[in-house]
């Protein structure tokens, strides 16, 4: 669920992944990171790794944000220059072949504010490694392929609104595959990161991309249009305050024990492709959801108390379905599995990295066909803010819901991950909301009221995954406070897993995703979100 200064990774991201982040502050401190798994032996996969082409050959990057300089450089003659914009993170891909079942090493040297390296369908957890430090530094991350892939998408990114970034002998190391690199397919695509650094975010992305484009990859009956009809969407009911939860992730806590806390309310992340078109959780094809009996036992456990759940599908990992089912109807019956397996009332769509504005077309008429299917079935789409509100892939992907004629129930901010700029806080996280609302007014037609009601405020506990930026208990009840003077749609955080003090004799992330980082009690931020009842 990742947004301006870098997404909320630890957010969306589980232990694996954070792992990751881990390696990427080691790389940014100048220590030396062990490869895992590719031979010294191994020659560098990559196309044009350090640009001394003088061109982008081999290299595709969103919003023709990316050029080839002769200064700065790490080596040689050239690197690459990619310009960050307050609607694009200026992502640069490309797409190699590998061999199934193979360790590989990822590494660049990199120079500018929060610069993101990463690889997107590895066919198990996609790494994801990222700097704050201007000067140059070597991001290094690993991974290993899954049993039926054979190319992944490398890439690097900047952050919104922080400008030029620049990145230099880029390597991918471990066996070749059986055939050449190929720039990668042509489907239009922004991408977001997350928290996130987000989940970020905020947060690499599904599928690989060309530049992206305000227009969805594929034609819809109707074109997006900022005046659509002023009825606005059903109210989402009595689920006012839904906390995100990873119930196979991050050192779940137990039904009893969350119940026992107060929330009866959750958002369970995230469902995931685990190959050819099937929801599994975490992508995972050990973790299915045909063949579930863990989660469904929690959905049924909170459900015996009078509390419901929603599956959230995305996040910033992984392969969301909708970048793999291929067409509308496809997806839908995918979405449909999930939906008939927990008996679903809510579900949540939370594209993020270059899933989000991704294949729009598609995944918002596979959502148009579910709600056709599931008449009372809630729909929230949730989408990674900046600090001026939503990123245009955000608005971009409300637009084509609106073209689509899919209902919006609830359009979920993720109001955190920005990175606090100036001020508290409460009040920065306060103007981002009060941004949002404009902007839905603009596109809905809305009045401001009728927006709150469809807005969700969704806020992190404790560190984020921005150095600057920390929601304390006191941030949590202020913010209560003003969604009580609002009344948006919901209240929510990411997430459960945090909503405890780390263990200090245990090495801990910046932002981890099984504590928060702070001092605090058990269900501190647990205890004060469900306060909110609309």
């Amino acid at each position: 669920m990742v947004t301006s200064t870098p997404p909320g990774q630890s957010r969306r991201i589980a232990a694996g992944a954070l792992s990751a982040l881990a390696a990427g502050a080691l790389a940014t401190a100048g220590i030396a990171l062990a490869a895992t798994g590719a031979s010294a032996a191994d020659a560098n996969l990559v196309s044009n790794p350090g640009f001394e082409t003088g061109t982008l050959a081999g290299w595709t990057c969103t919003a023709g944000s990316g050029s080839v300089v002769g200064s700065p450089v790490h080596s040689g003659t050239h690197a690459l220059a990619a310009a960050a914009t307050s609607s694009d993170d200026a992502q640069c891909t490309q797409t190699i072949s590998v061999q199934p079942s193979s360790s590989y090493t990822l590494s660049a040297w990199v120079q500018g504010n929060y610069v993101y390296l990463g690889a997107t369908g590895t066919g198990t957890t996609d790494p994801s490694t990222w700097s704050t430090n201007g000067a140059w530094n070597q991001l290094t991350t690993s991974f290993t392929t899954g049993a039926s892939t054979k190319s992944v998408t490398i890439y690097t990114h900047g952050w919104y609104g922080q400008g030029t970034y620049y990145a230099d002998d880029v390597s991918l190391t471990g066996p070749a595959g059986g055939g050449s690199s190929s720039s990668p397919p042509t489907t239009p695509s922004t991408s977001s990161p997350s928290t996130s650094p987000t989940t970020p975010r905020t947060s690499p992305s599904t599928s690989p991309s060309t530049s992206p484009s305000t227009s969805p990859s594929t034609s819809p009956s109707t074109s997006p249009s900022t005046s659509p009809s002023t009825s606005p969407p059903p109210n989402n009911g009595a689920y006012a305050h839904p906390a995100y939860f990873m119930p196979l992730e991050n050192s779940p806590q137990t039904m009893a024990a969350i119940v026992a806390a107060g929330e009866n309310q959750l958002n369970l992340a995230f469902v995931l492709d685990s190959g050819g078109c099937t929801p599994a959780w975490g992508g995972l094809s050990t973790s299915t959801v045909a063949a579930d009996t863990t989660v469904l036992a929690d959905v049924n456990a909170i459900r015996a108390v009078g509390g419901d759940v929603a599956v959230s599908f995305g996040g910033y990992n992984g392969n969301e379905l909708g970048s793999t089912c291929g067409s509308a109807s496809a997806l839908a019956a995918a979405y449909q599995q999930v939906v008939n397996k927990y008996q679903l009332k809510h579900v949540d769509f939370d594209y993020e990295n270059t899933a989000l504005d991704s294949n729009t077309a598609v995944r918002f008429g596979a959502i148009k066909i579910l709600e056709a299917n599931n008449p009372t079935l809630k729909v929230s789409l949730t989408i990674p803010m900046t600090t001026i509100g939503f990123p245009g892939s955000g608005t971009d992907e409300i637009k084509q819901a609106v073209a689509n004629g899919a209902r919006l129930d609830v359009i979920n901010i993720m109001d955190f991950d920005t990175g606090l700029t100036a001020g508290t806080e409460v009040a920065q996280t306060e103007t981002i909301a009060n941004d949002a609302i404009a902007q839905l007014q603009t596109i809905y037609g809305w009045t401001a009221a009728q927006a709150w009601s469809h807005l969700g405020l969704q806020i992190m506990n404790g560190h984020t995954d921005q150095p600057s930026e920390l929601f304390t208990q006191s941030d949590f009840t202020a913010l209560l406070n003003f969604a009580k003077a609002n009344h948006p749609a919901w209240f929510a955080y990411w997430s459960v897993n945090r909503d405890r003090a780390c263990d200090p004799s245990v090495p801990h992330n910046w932002a981890d995703g099984t504590c928060s980082s702070v001092a605090q009690n058990p269900w501190d931020f647990t205890k004060i979100l469900v306060q909110y009842n609309g």
